[in-house]
């Protein structure tokens, strides 16, 4: 039987996984594959400190450029994370005339354009199916199988651990930080829990799907992004009696003006298939204009989840090496779509302010709206306390930028003790379910 060499950059969590699904995988290679994947090296950090977990310690190196430089590795798997040293190793691969499988979101979504074309320029394989969403197939699906839609949205829950907290924060009623402690002792958050709560790794997905959906580049840097920090139970509370939960959100849309981008936490509905999407699993719901809407659903995260879509990668890789016919689908960008300023997005909005209690304080806050072309859907004044209440403001769909006017002109009135909340409230559009 042919067999195929295969290196390894990396061996932590992914990494291992990655190795163990392999392994499990060989009695069932022949029959699936027609192949045989050998590992030939793996290069690591310290071979010391994991040379008890492989079955072969002699395949461990500290040098990557062991891997890419072995002729006999035919495919390489890049798990490193981060930029460097994982941007020159996978170039250096793909100009050897080597197939690279990745799982690194952080490259794909600021110098995808490079890596793909450096493939196509090699005729070698590229693939980044891990790099979204862990264990759901979503970036094969929307190559192949949903490549005859037009698709005008991908929206979505793709990070596992604001979705646990959030989840917390709406089951238990804990607050904020309670829920991150939680998250952080159960091992879903990392010590420096930043890139997820901030929004930042869900945006580096964003900017992924939206290239491939809509067929035109969209870098990290063009994602507007929020993340989840100034949730509070009152929040998730409000939400809650309006039929609604909070998730954070990404969200890319693509119309005859552009393509928007954007993460943030955002009330859904209910009887929304989101909704319903709890703990650390993550989703992916997109609309194209054939399939009409279509959701991914599973674990996002996870060492054997992600390793799942790895492999998966490594065995299609090996199938076009079996029968020729390696470098068949490569970057899909092929448009130069304009990406929207996020002022000039529509969303509708929910509001939560603290103002003075006394009478014509919300005719003056409804006048700030309306000289701003912002148009309320509904406004109540939840509670009173030392003569100062609590209004909640509901706004139909309008555009960022007027919004920001209104509540400029909104806070700085003398009645007006603070602007507490501001969330977007997701709407689906025409022809979706809402």
């Amino acid at each position: 039987m042919k067999k195929i060499g295969v290196g390894l950059l990396g061996l932590g969590t992914v990494g291992m996984g990655t190795y163990k699904v392999l392994k499990s995988q060989q009695t069932e290679m022949e029959r699936k594959l027609g192949v045989e994947l050998e590992i030939r090296k793996i290069a690591v950090k310290d071979p010391q400190e994991v040379a008890d977990q492989v079955e072969d310690p002699g395949l461990l190196t500290d040098d990557w450029r062991e891997v890419v430089g072995d002729d006999s590795v035919e495919i390489v798997i890049e798990l490193m994370g981060g930029m460097e040293p994982a941007k020159t190793s996978i170039l250096a691969a793909l100009k050897a005339g080597k197939h690279v499988v990745t799982a690194n979101k952080d490259l794909v979504a600021v110098a995808g354009r490079e890596l793909l074309d450096a493939a196509a320029e090699n005729k070698c394989d590229f693939l980044f199916e891990a790099a979204v969403a862990g264990g759901i197939p979503i970036i094969r699906p929307m190559k192949q199988c949903l490549l005859g839609n037009n698709i005008t949205e991908i929206m979505g829950i793709v990070n596992g651990t604001t979705n646990f907290i959030l989840t917390k924060m709406e089951q238990d009623g804990m607050e904020f930080q309670e829920a991150l402690d939680l998250a952080t002792e159960l091992g879903y958050a990392e010590a420096d829990p930043t890139a997820d709560i901030e929004g930042l790794d869900a945006g580096r997905k964003v900017a992924i799907m939206a290239s491939i959906g809509f067929h035109s580049r969209v870098v990290f840097d063009d994602v507007h992004i929020e993340g989840i920090t100034k949730i509070t139970s009152k929040d998730i509370q409000y939400a809650k009696e309006m039929g609604c939960t909070i998730k954070l959100l990404g969200v890319a849309r693509c119309d005859e003006e552009g393509i928007e981008a954007y993460v943030c936490p955002m009330l859904i509905a209910g009887e929304h298939p989101l909704a319903a999407v709890s703990d650390s699993y993550n989703a992916v719901f997109l609309h194209g204009d054939a399939v009409e809407n279509v959701m991914f659903y599973g674990r996002g995260a996870g060492s054997l989840p992600t390793a799942s879509a790895v492999v998966g990668d490594v065995f299609d890789i090996a199938r076009n090496i079996q029968h020729g016919c390696c470098g068949r689908i490569s970057c899909s960008c092929y448009k130069e779509l304009a990406i929207k300023k996020m002022e000039n997005t529509k969303n509708s909005f929910f509001l939560r302010l603290l103002v003075e209690d006394k009478c014509g304080v919300v005719t003056a806050i409804a006048g700030a709206f309306a000289a701003n072309q912002v148009s309320i859907a509904q406004i109540i004044q939840r509670q009173s306390k030392k003569g100062v209440a609590e209004l909640v403001v509901i706004t139909d769909s309008v555009k960022e930028g007027d919004l920001k006017k209104a509540l400029e002109t909104i806070k700085a009135q003398e009645t007006t003790r603070e602007i507490s909340t501001v969330l977007r409230v997701y709407k689906a559009e025409k022809g979706e379910t809402q």
